[in-house]
């Protein structure tokens, strides 16, 4: 009997595959590159143009009718290193290093992604576009996705991304006259810099651990 490990992934993943061969069909030049995981998953990455036509194609052409989330990443390093959760570097001589991106690579320091998946054949596909970095926006997906409201309203907040024909951006979590977007990665979180996350200083000792350190103490 072949174990797990005996078992050879797949090389090839037809479904998939014709996934992406959809996109590019339909989108033309506004399809940038794709990425498959034969057995595994998909990443396709477009351009913001092509970001709400995305959408469309996804749902009337390949099916995905259940939309799963819309969020955005701001690929920008911290200027202040890991000093907001570990307080390893000293925000004063951190030094940002370049931008590394995800699967699908990326053009620009934010990319808005999301994920849709058909519920008949169980597959799922995430979908990226890079968005300019002086005024990052693009078209809602709510025409495409009415479950999509939801989530660029959070996006909108917490990136300062815009979304163009949302017919409400308003604040989820922050009070109205709230300044700046939390989740950029050069928005100083000034609570963590006077407090460190309590999972790093309030450390419990593990079962045993405290016998250790008493025999070491006696040594």
């Amino acid at each position: 009997m072949d174990t797990v490990d005996d078992v050879e992934a797949p090389t090839v993943d037809v479904a998939r595959d014709a996934l992406v061969s959809t996109l590019v069909e339909a989108l033309g030049d506004g399809f940038v590159t794709g990425e498959v995981h034969p057995g595994v998953d998909v990443w396709v990455r477009v351009t913001a143009d092509s970001w709400l036509a995305a959408g469309v194609a996804l749902r009337d052409r390949c099916g995905m009718s259940y939309f799963n989330f819309l969020s955005a990443i701001d690929w920008k390093p911290s200027p202040y290193g890991r000093d907001m959760d570990a307080q390893v570097n000293d925000p004063e001589v951190s030094e940002p290093g370049p931008m590394e991106w995800g699967t699908t690579g990326g053009e620009t320091r934010f990319q808005v992604l999301a994920r849709v998946h058909d519920p008949v054949s169980g597959l799922g596909i995430t979908v990226k576009a890079d968005l300019p970095d002086d005024r990052p926006e693009v078209d809602s997906w709510i025409p495409a996705y009415a479950g999509a409201d939801w989530h660029e309203r959070e996006a909108w907040e917490m990136f300062g991304i815009s979304f163009r024909g949302h017919p409400n951006l308003v604040h989820l979590y922050l009070p109205g006259a709230f300044e700046g977007n939390p989740l950029r990665k050069d928005y100083p979180l000034l609570a963590r810099r006077i407090k460190p996350w309590p999972g790093i200083v309030d450390v419990e000792l593990m079962p045993g651990d405290d016998e250790a350190s008493e025999e070491g103490d006696d040594a």
